[in-house]
């Protein structure tokens, strides 16, 4: 879980899973990066929370910079947006910013971006910011709210997917190219 502070990462994990990560309505409640196991569909996975980013955060502002390494490790990244947030567009850039100047592959990891909060908006204001979103970040955008649980089921169905689609690709590359199995087709 990748975002801006409060944007309600900590709320998704304790939603999910059993996790106990501290949850408050100030900047940097979350100090260390939290685990979760998630289980939905048959299958389960860990779900990371890291601490909210901030713009520079790769050049060390704020705590975010020490944690950039930690979303080395995951398989994809579901970055979520603050939909009571009045411009979302900037703060989906200001995160992709980061992730992108701190390099490292986060720039190219699978990302499934989510407009969360959206139980405190009404359906068009929910519509208008997840199309904005669309076009800035030219990928489906998921609406959920961590706080009611609406889409949260979406939202871990896609990480199932990205996860199966990650884990395929692997097992691709393992193969020598004079062992594949030819179809037709």
């Amino acid at each position: 879980l990748v975002g801006l502070p409060n944007a309600g990462k900590s709320t998704l994990l304790a939603s999910v899973s059993a996790a106990k990560p501290k949850i408050a309505d100030y900047p940097f409640t979350t100090l260390h990066p939290n685990l979760g196991v998630v289980k939905i569909g048959g299958k389960d996975f860990v779900l990371a929370d890291i601490p909210g980013l901030i713009e520079g955060a790769h050049e060390g502002a704020g705590i975010g910079d020490r944690f950039l390494g930690h979303i080395e490790r995951c398989v994809t990244l579901i970055h979520l947006v603050d939909g009571t947030a009045e411009d979302v567009v900037n703060q989906y850039k200001t995160i992709r910013g980061e992730l992108d100047a701190y390099g490292h592959g986060l720039e190219e990891r699978p990302e499934i971006v989510v407009l969360n909060k959206v139980d405190a908006l009404d359906d068009k204001a929910v519509e208008k910011k997840r199309k904005a979103l669309e076009k800035a970040s030219k990928s489906t955008v998921l609406a959920a709210s961590a706080a009611t649980g609406k889409g949260v089921n979406d939202v871990l169905y896609a990480v199932l997917r990205a996860l199966a689609e990650a884990r395929q690709e692997e097992i691709d590359d393992a193969v020598p190219e004079d062992e594949k199995i030819w179809t037709p087709g």
